[in-house]
């Protein structure tokens, strides 16, 4: 039988007679919301394909049921009674996003409203994936026990992995996770955490953290760069992740031959050199935190990769046409200017004008986006 998260959502979620969680209204009036906190309820209608009486008697059926409350009516916007204004709940669900990288693993705690109740870390070296899950478990029991939750308000949670999607909730992932690769995540982690789980590729779930709390809020088409041990990333097309025939699109190492990879910007190559320089680096984490652009081997690096890096902005560039590139993962925000001051775009001007290209922007995100995207993506799925 085909593993489905949504089979496994608690009933106190459900709509009383329908079924599911949402209606496909309901759902439009939640993203609505998400986006524009504090809007006010007679400014929803122009903005969605609903009657006014519609989008007040779906505002009512989702404030009794605790997903929306009605605030204090905002001043001076359009005629008659002041419209109360609208925020979801966040105290109706919570979730945890669980990314797992070679290294570390990142945790995170989020309200259906989007507010982070909690982060923290286990790190994976030398542990076998049962030994790093009951960390896992330990660390989630007690971020739960710090923010006095229910266990009944757990609506679920968000897994990413480091690696390409080859069917179902399986990933083949870099050496470091090969416990981790080639098998059904998705059932072994809802059995072994006790919600349903939904499960994605790490960079995929950074992209949609970019999208939903970085320059997604004013960017709706951009190319995210995930630079891990690896090198990936993800697409965002009119606000939506663009996953592909496969689940792999923004895979932009594929663009690369055997021997080029090497070359590629990925971060594991990078520590290499660091080390081979007599820089102590132990983990991708420890670089992030510590970076100095001046260490030996870094601006070697650097122009090593430019080429490689400069075709794949260039492939970027001419396929998708993104609005902008985010340069994201786990790397240092003084290690991405490095390579966005290299930046060579092979353009031919025509009658001397240059064909417009896309923005590069380092990561509005501090913390663990491919963990603070996992975390949201439940709520994705189900609510908005």
């Amino acid at each position: 039988m085909t593993y489905s998260p949504e089979a496994l959502i608690s009933p106190r979620f459900s709509r009383a007679a329908e079924g599911g969680v949402v209606s496909p209204n309901e759902r439009a009036l939640l993203r609505l919301i998400w986006r524009n906190p504090g809007m006010s309820r007679s400014e929803i209608t122009p903005h969605i394909d609903l009657t006014q009486q519609s989008v007040y008697r779906i505002i009512d059926q989702l404030a009794e049921r605790g997903i929306v409350e009605l605030g204090a009516p905002k001043p001076g916007v359009g005629r008659g009674q002041p419209s109360p204004t609208l925020r979801l709940v966040g105290k109706h669900a919570y979730s945890c996003g669980i990314s797992v990288n070679t290294d570390v693993i990142g945790i995170c705690l989020m309200d259906l409203a989007g507010r982070i109740l909690g982060e923290a870390s286990v790190p994976l070296r030398e542990s076998s994936m049962a030994e790093a899950l009951d960390l896992v478990a330990e660390e989630l029991a007690g971020l739960q026990r710090t923010n006095s939750l229910s266990p009944d308000s757990f609506f679920g949670i968000g897994f990413a992995i480091a690696g390409y999607h080859v069917g179902g909730t399986r990933y083949n992932a870099p050496l470091p996770l090969h416990e981790w690769s080639l098998i059904e995540l998705g059932p072994l982690m809802a059995e072994f955490f006790g919600r349903p789980v939904w499960v994605h590729n790490g960079a995929n779930t950074g992209t949609i953290a970019e999208s939903m709390f970085g320059v997604g809020r004013y960017i709706k088409h951009f190319a995210y760069l995930s630079f891990n041990y690896g090198f990936g990333g993800g697409l965002i097309s009119d606000g939506e992740l663009l996953l592909g025939g496969n689940g792999n699109a923004g895979e932009f190492s594929g663009i690369y031959d055997a021997e080029e990879s090497k070359r590629r910007p990925a971060l594991q190559y990078l520590i290499e050199r660091l080390n081979h320089n007599g820089v102590e680096v132990p983990s991708i984490s420890y670089m992030r935190k510590y970076f100095d652009p001046n260490w030996p081997g870094v601006a070697e690096w650097v122009e090593d990769v430019t080429p490689a890096y400069n075709r794949m902005i260039n492939a970027i560039r001419a396929v998708i046409d993104p609005q902008a590139i985010v340069f994201g993962g786990q790397v240092p925000s003084d290690l991405a200017q490095m390579l966005i001051a290299r930046t060579h775009i092979f353009d031919r001007p025509r009658y001397g004008v240059n064909r417009p290209g896309p923005k590069l922007i380092v990561s509005e995100i501090s913390t663990d986006a491919s963990a603070m995207g996992a975390a949201v993506t439940p709520f994705r799925a189900a609510f908005y």
